[in-house]
């Protein structure tokens, strides 16, 4: 056997550790860039909380944060934010699953190349650009020709909007989990006398269930996240409500509205930012860390 030249054997050593070295440099960047950001939003809201209590801020019915008497109960822009995404996801979780099922077991070739690019073109348009659909189309022509007593902004009108951002989500997330199910268990059930259909709902959409799981609650954060679109669509009226009619405020919303203003920094309107920050910030961290608890409890099922 030939021995390897020794310039080789003493370069590589070199560098693999300025490869590691990068790795470790990418990987503390981006975990110290988290950790600023959660140390922002903690210092200011613990600020915030020093001038309101945090029972208040938990329990309270009334957001009033531009207009004396200033009220900052959190639950009127909790709901809001909770109505537009469930709704969202109520849109979203049957075209989804479908068209992913489609994709992942029905469609051909052929069909596939063309109908996974248009989705993910679905999924790159700019969410203001959704926005001004809904408030220019949703919102005047095809909601008001259909639900009486709907205003120009509503949650109906947000949902609607949410859920075409995050369906195609749900889709190629589903497609990927239900093409990764071994083509043994297909066989499997196909050899038993199994129709197509029944090995779709019996073998492979319960073998993929983990990754389904997974794409509804991924996509539940980006709806509770989501901005400029609910901005547009669903306006900013903080009221407790469940009427998908009215219009509300969502906790995004105001973030955009405070940080556009000539909200003066320190001012306690500007802390609220941060209060609100921080719950946004923990509800999406609650759904990604449900996410891994789902996909754990159902990956070794199959």
């Amino acid at each position: 056997m030939t021995a390897a030249p020794a310039s080789f054997t003493r370069r590589t050593p070199v560098r693999e550790r300025l490869v590691e070295a990068f790795l470790a440099l990418s990987a503390a960047i981006g975990i110290l860039t988290t950790v600023g950001i959660v140390a922002v939003l903690v210092f200011e809201a613990v600020e915030f909380f020093r001038e309101v209590p945090l029972l208040e801020y938990l329990t309270g019915t009334v957001w009033s944060a531009s207009i004396k008497p200033f009220r900052f109960g959190v639950l009127p822009l909790v709901t809001g934010t909770l109505l537009v995404a469930g709704l969202a996801l109520l849109i979203a979780i049957p075209l989804g699953l479908v068209s992913g099922i489609y994709l992942a077991e029905y469609a051909s070739p052929r069909i596939r190349t063309v109908l996974k690019p248009l989705l993910e073109l679905i999924a790159g348009i700019p969410t203001v650009v959704l926005g001004f659909f809904a408030i220019n189309f949703i919102s005047p022509i095809l909601l008001k020709s259909l639900v009486p007593g709907i205003g120009g902004f509503s949650v109906l009108a947000g949902g609607i909007v949410v859920g075409i951002l995050v369906t195609p989500l749900i889709a190629s997330l589903s497609e990927d989990a239900l093409r990764a199910v071994p083509r043994s268990l297909r066989e499997g059930a196909f050899a038993m006398g199994a129709t197509k259909f029944e090995v779709v709902r019996r073998v492979v959409v319960p073998a993929a269930l983990s990754g389904i799981m997974a794409s509804i609650i991924l996509a539940m954060s980006r709806a509770v996240g989501e901005t400029m679109a609910v901005v547009l669509a669903v306006g900013a009226n903080p009221q407790l409500t469940l009427d998908i009619r009215e219009s509300v405020q969502t906790m995004t919303a105001f973030i955009v509205q405070i940080s556009l203003g000539d909200t003066p920094a320190g001012s306690l309107q500007f802390k609220a930012l941060f209060a609100v920050g921080a719950t946004l910030f923990l509800m999406t961290l609650a759904l990604n860390l449900l996410s891994d608890r789902v996909v754990a409890r159902f990956r070794n099922r199959y």
